[in-house]
């Protein structure tokens, strides 16, 4: 099989994930638990040295980071649509996934991995209180990317064909649940999160990743 994807159950890996599916086409999905340690092992070290996912193998070529895949696979299948085609739409659709995986995503390391950060108890608690501040903010603005993609017609957050924004906008938003911010606080957003949930390829994803959609829990 020419196509594999190293993906870890929802983790940022869910949108290639989703794109793959989403394309119709053949790959090999291939799980690393992070929990348990194996992007750590030499065998995976062998395929990505930071040990991270998503790693995408083409034909024995390696590519990985997020926003390299995602151009990969647009450009690999261009009839899916994934990112918009025309230059100003494409820029503000690269904007938003950059944002989305510079600044959205390492706030959340900030909360969940702390120990990256600091290695004093003190510190690492106040890392996560102070970032999930941030983070419930970073959801406020999400939700406003949604707000102006309805209000100008648009059924996906990048136009008319489902794309990375919309499997990430997935990804934050459940994270954010795990953070402790309760997804129905920000109730648009939240609805288009069902929604893209729905789409039968998300939920193929959703079911091999065996993922809950909302991990909120009330103190």
């Amino acid at each position: 099989m020419s196509l594999q994807l190293y993906f870890s159950p929802g983790a940022c890996s869910f949108v290639p994930h989703t794109l793959l599916e989403i394309a119709g086409t053949t790959f090999e999905p291939t799980m690393v638990k992070l929990h348990k340690g194996e992007q750590n092992e030499a065998a995976y070290h062998a395929i990505n040295p930071r040990g991270q996912v998503p790693v995408l193998v083409d034909d024995g070529q390696v590519i990985t980071q997020i926003v390299a895949i995602v151009l990969y696979l647009d450009q690999k299948f261009p009839t899916a649509g994934f990112l918009p085609t025309e230059a100003v739409a494409r820029a503000k659709a690269l904007e938003t996934l950059v944002w989305m995986n510079n600044t959205v995503h390492p706030t959340f390391t900030h909360i969940f991995m702390p120990h990256k950060y600091s290695d004093q108890a003190e510190v690492q608690a106040q890392l996560k209180t102070y970032n999930t501040g941030l983070y419930r903010g970073l959801l406020a603005e999400l939700q406003a990317l949604v707000v102006a993609a309805q209000s100008a017609g648009q059924t996906w957050l990048s136009g008319a064909h489902f794309g990375p924004l919309d499997a990430y906008s997935l990804t934050l938003t459940r994270w954010g649940s795990l953070a402790g911010i309760d997804p129905e606080t920000f109730p648009v957003l939240w609805a288009f999160v069902k929604q893209v949930a729905a789409q039968p390829a998300v939920a193929r994803v959703i079911e091999r990743e065996r993922l809950q959609l909302n991990l909120f829990k009330p103190a």
